[in-house]
């Protein structure tokens, strides 16, 4: 086994130690490459390699690759990580018996974990728009696999046969880059996202997957807890033994690249767009539902609420708070509410990620009458901090607003005027959200600039008479 970790700077130090004491406890014949920016001295075992690819620091676990390349036949195993990731003999165990069942171009991958204070785990790799994507679920073997949409893990391991192909396919061996990963994590997904090969999770043992990120950094800061995690991951579980179909609500998000412009499926409460909700509103419909917490609010405060899911895994999160959850695609969850008419629709960072927006919010005009409330929430992508990235900044901002480059439509207040027109909607006000930072100057400003800084475009609608 071959194992090259990346290590910058000398604050993860003593995690390194930690790390490499575990490798040399293995029972197998290993060798450690260190990368770092500086001389470290970590015994006659271990081979440190001093100097980054380019002048960028982020650029140093790039350096692995070259040296994997070049010591391919050499190997069994290749293990590539960053300094503070602990992985161990049954991960590496569980990788190698993973691939005596998994198809040529899938590789075992691995979730990282992290320690609270009282011993239970948090999930930091599961935030923002990652998820499951529920239609990869399969069986290999005796055992339940999924793709999870975030690959970085700060680590991989490959096959000799694997390292062979990703070389091949001349997606490995490449100057520092990044996409849709930053820099620094993109030389741990190139394998996945360049070389024609998918990670795949064994989430029916789950355990011999996760991977203890030492620092604890993200606790209370990234990710879900055990809780929320273990309803996840039964659900992939009762998902591959039911042998049916299980379509999202939306059917391009799994590949959608503008992962920040994407639907957070671990949204916080929103009580700004609570706020909007009529007082009089009894029945509230949320299109694009996440792990529930809004909806739950909203059921706190008296209002009956049905959700359309975003996908069977995430709703059980959302079942789990109590929420009624509707599932399948939009035709699906349409049929299954039909007859039912809605005081207020929510719809909370879904509707410029349908192909057709207007045509979208036209689908759910059965469900209205003259007195429903519809509520829109999508990022504001005609501010000037994402003006200034489209221009100069990275290719996942240059691709937005082109929907089939990025999974995003461009919005503006006056784009989303026209998506509601368009459904026979008009837009009565807008209740956008202002950076704490910029709300003085929109102040000021009496509002005229609201639409260059605001961080979210919220409208509020009804029928158009």
């Amino acid at each position: 086994m071959l194992v090259v970790i990346a290590s910058y700077g000398s604050a993860n130090d003593r995690h390194l130690l930690r790390v490499v004491t575990e490798y040399r406890s293995m029972p197998y014949a290993t060798d450690i490459v260190v990368l770092s920016n500086a001389p470290k001295h970590l015994g006659s075992d271990i081979t440190v390699i001093v100097g980054l690819p380019n002048k960028h620091p982020w650029s140093l676990p790039f350096g692995h690759k070259r040296i994997f390349a070049d010591r391919v036949n050499d190997y069994d195993l290749f293990v590539y990580s960053e300094d503070d990731m602990l992985i161990t003999e049954r991960n590496i165990e569980a990788f190698r018996q993973a691939t005596t069942v998994l198809q040529d171009d899938e590789i075992a991958g691995f979730l990282r974990f992290e320690r609270l204070k009282d011993g239970t785990r948090s999930y930091p790799d599961v935030h923002l728009g990652y998820h499951w994507d529920v239609q990869t679920v399969r069986s290999r073997g005796e055992r339940t696999w999924a793709f999870f949409t975030n690959e970085h893990a700060a680590s991989y391991i490959l096959t000799r046969s694997q390292l062979q192909r990703a070389i091949d396919s001349g997606g490995f061996l490449v100057e520092p880059h990044e996409g849709k990963y930053d820099l620094l994590c993109a030389a741990a997904t190139d394998p996945y996202t360049q070389c024609g090969m998918q990670k795949m999770i064994c989430v029916s043992h789950i355990d011999d997957f996760l991977i203890h990120h030492l620092p604890n950094k993200y606790v209370g800061k990234l990710g879900v807890g055990e809780a929320e995690f273990g309803a996840q991951i039964a659900k992939l579980v009762e998902v591959a033994r039911e042998e049916t179909q299980h379509p999202p609500l939306l059917s391009n998000h799994s590949t959608l690249k503008a992962t920040h412009f994407s639907k957070n499926y671990y949204e916080p409460i929103r009580n700004d767009l609570i706020e909007l909700v009529p007082a009089e509103a009894r029945n509230v419909l949320s299109v694009g539902c996440g792990w529930g917490a809004t909806e739950r609010r909203l059921m706190l405060d008296g209002k009956k609420v049905v959700a359309m899911g975003l996908d069977p895994v995430i709703s059980a999160c959302a079942r789990a708070r109590g929420v009624e959850v509707i599932e399948g695609d939009l035709p699906a969850a349409l049929d299954q509410l039909r007859g039912h008419v809605f005081d207020c629709i929510l719809l909370s960072n879904i509707l410029h990620l349908v192909g057709d927006p207007p045509a979208f919010l036209q689908s759910l005009g059965c469900l209205m009458s003259e007195r429903t409330t519809v509520i829109t929430a999508v990022p504001n992508l005609s501010r000037l901090p994402v003006r200034w990235r489209a221009y100069f900044g990275k290719d996942v901002h240059r691709a937005l607003g082109n929907f089939a480059r990025s999974g995003v439509h461009f919005t503006s207040h006056r784009t989303v005027r026209e998506w509601h027109r368009g459904a026979g909607l008009e837009v009565d006000c807008f209740a956008d959200v202002i950076p704490e930072q910029v709300r003085t100057l929109c102040a000021a400003s009496g509002g005229t600039l609201a639409p260059l800084l605001s961080s979210e475009i919220v409208a509020v609608a009804t029928l158009r008479h």
